[in-house]
């Protein structure tokens, strides 16, 4: 008999047929977030969950669920999963690095440009038929992005694959980072290491790259956002909680700050509608690494790292080795 695994979300059909092969699947097909009670009574009897960031693994989950020996995070971030507790009960935890850190890239430099060029807000005023002089010189400016300064806080795989798209457009990048990087990679990346307060003193654009956890809560908040230049811009496509949005709402509220592009929110989706008041943020929903290929291959890779913890080998993006 084989054994059995849940998919706590609406996977892929491809991934779904391969991992059947080899277990009895249980797929949540309606892609309904399933409460905690309700995640623990579907995981029942289940040897493996695959999870998303939305799914809480905690010591209630593990009480519950004694006979799960793997939780993979189709996701690089595991913040939704009490990876010390799993460890304590010998649980495996995997995640996806590294497959969306293009994608992730992409959209950030998308945000970072749209908030520059104020393209949601013009686009907006179009649609409403409030384009009434034709071109005009003084008409909807925004700011420039190349020869620009960039300021990226977490230089970790994104950050340092958003730097390299920076050079393209000819920026001064500077970064900070828990560990400074080997200087033949600041030199090959073209970055400046600074203190957190010199980036967001000195910088035009301020991205923020770092996982979320209890030492990076609210790690930009009202004093940070107050660091800013007038004319800075800031983007968020790391976590929600990261950054404090009642605090960026009221920096950008204020114009305290120019703008920001924001792909991640505090309790998201339910994030602070305030921010749908402002016409100086670019907002998406948490689309950072969605496109098919990226999502495909987190699918993948989850998958593989689930099979391979349970046929007893050292699953390749082990997070508590």
């Amino acid at each position: 008999m084989k054994q059995k695994i849940l998919l706590t979300r609406n996977v892929f059909p491809e991934v779904v047929a391969d991992l059947s092969q080899q277990f009895d699947v249980d797929h949540n097909i309606s892609d309904d977030i399933m409460a905690p009670e309700a995640l623990r009574a579907r995981a029942q009897g289940c040897v493996g969950v695959m999870t998303t960031i939305a799914d809480k693994i905690d010591a209630a989950f593990f009480d519950a669920c004694p006979s799960v020996k793997v939780v993979a995070n189709i996701a690089v971030g595991y913040n939704n999963i009490d990876v010390a507790e799993a460890s304590k009960r010998g649980v495996v935890v995997t995640n996806t690095p590294g497959v969306l850190d293009d994608t992730t890239a992409d959209l950030t430099f998308a945000l970072l440009m749209s908030a520059a060029r104020r393209i949601t807000e013009t686009e907006a005023r179009l649609r409403r038929g409030e384009w009434k002089k034709g071109f005009a010189l003084q008409q909807w400016l925004g700011v420039d992005v190349h020869h620009a300064k960039l300021g990226i806080i977490g230089m970790g795989r994104i950050g340092q694959t958003i730097a390299r798209r920076a050079s393209g457009f000819d920026m001064a990048v500077s970064y900070f980072n828990r560990n400074r990087l080997a200087p033949d990679v600041e030199s090959k990346l073209n970055v400046t290491y600074a203190s957190k307060e010199t980036i967001l003193r000195e910088s035009d654009f301020v991205v923020v790259m770092v996982p979320y956890s209890k030492d990076t809560h609210h790690l930009i908040g009202a004093a940070e956002l107050a660091l800013m230049k007038p004319t800075a811009i800031f983007v968020n496509t790391a976590r929600g909680g990261v950054a404090d949005d009642v605090a960026l709402i009221a920096a950008l509220k204020e114009k305290r700050i120019a703008g920001a592009g924001i792909d991640v929110f505090e309790n998201e989706p339910a994030f602070n509608k305030e921010f749908l008041e402002l016409d100086n943020v670019v907002l998406t929903p948490h689309i950072g690494s969605a496109t098919l290929a990226t999502r495909m291959n987190m699918s993948k890779l989850a998958a593989h790292n689930l099979s391979a913890a349970l046929s007893g080998k050292l699953a390749p993006n082990q997070v508590n080795k």
